[in-house]
């Protein structure tokens, strides 16, 4: 989690003095769902993500190296410096894509999903998205089909109150999010996604249920996001109670105090250090690695019939 929020900070700092263009969605303060999910997989386990992807990729595995790069439009990005923020890849840790379609990796992990079922392997397919996913005519056809072929895929709803600057109840009526698996007979469980080992525990379920061929669930994590919708967003939307809610619950500070008796301060805070100097070491080297070149402009480019 210390890596994810040291990550996300330096690419807000980087943002701001002008290193990183385009939009830039971050994750900070929810960084315990992407870890408690992303711990219960193995290597072959496939992610997909949304447009908050950061936190997703580096839970993972990503290298943050090639991470920085890829948003600062580096060669040596993980796409070559094109993709940018929303359209992180690093396939071969397990991390297939970030889309900024909202809703648009469900699909995707449903094949995934669907491939390794047909292949008689075990492997599984996550999809994170958040509340304004579920809205979406496209959320509820892959429901349907994910509880009619019993898909090995874990549906993961980040749910952090705001779907961009729209609070829930100013696009649903449905409170719970999960309620609308249960229509489908898919499992579900609505929990605090700002408590580690809660996360943890409930993903495990998950894993277990879609590896023995027992189909696919609906994880609700409640949530909040420290910042706003994207790097520049006033924030405004949000008044002074809502932040010093979302700040009381940061999922960094309650771990370190359940780790506190175990650990004592001076541990806890050298994790921090290591992350940050990690996070600088790996940000220096992305901006002194090249530019793209005229010949990569068509890389990577399939031209349809």
């Amino acid at each position: 989690m210390w890596r994810i929020r040291a990550f996300e900070e330096k690419a807000s700092e980087l943002f701001a003095r002008g290193k990183i263009s385009g939009l830039l969605h971050l994750a900070i303060g929810q960084e315990a769902t992407a870890v408690g999910v992303c711990g219960a997989l193995q290597a072959s386990d496939q992610v997909f993500s949304g447009h908050r992807p950061h936190a997703h990729a580096i839970a993972k595995g990503a290298d943050i190296g090639r991470m920085f790069a890829e948003l600062a439009g580096r060669r040596t990005g993980y796409c070559g410096g094109k993709g940018g923020s929303m359209h992180l890849a690093a396939p071969e840790v397990g991390f297939v894509t970030a889309t900024g379609v909202v809703a648009g990796n469900l699909p995707l992990a449903l094949g995934s999903a669907l491939a390794s079922q047909g292949r008689g392997k075990t492997d599984i397919a996550v999809a994170f998205f958040g509340d304004g996913a579920v809205q979406t005519g496209l959320f509820h056809e892959c429901l349907n089909l994910a509880s009619l072929w019993r898909l090995p895929v874990v549906l993961v709803c980040e749910n952090n109150g705001r779907a961009e600057f729209s609070p829930l109840s100013a696009h649903t009526v449905v409170e719970r999010l999960a309620d609308h698996a249960d229509v489908y007979g898919i499992p579900t469980e609505t929990t605090d996604g700002n408590d580690l080992p809660g996360v943890r525990a409930a993903m495990d379920d998950a894993v277990d249920r879609a590896r023995s061929g027992r189909g696919p669930s609906f994880l609700e994590f409640l949530t909040q996001r420290l910042r706003g919708h994207y790097e520049g967003d006033p924030t405004h939307r949000r008044n002074d109670a809502e932040r010093t809610e979302a700040e009381a619950s940061d999922p960094i500070g309650r771990y370190a105090r359940l780790l506190q008796p175990m650990l004592g301060d001076t541990e806890l805070e050298e994790i921090a250090v290591r992350a940050r100097a990690a996070v600088e070491l790996a940000a220096e080297e992305a901006l002194a690695a090249p530019w793209p070149e005229e010949g990569d402009l068509l890389a990577n480019v399939v031209a349809g019939s």
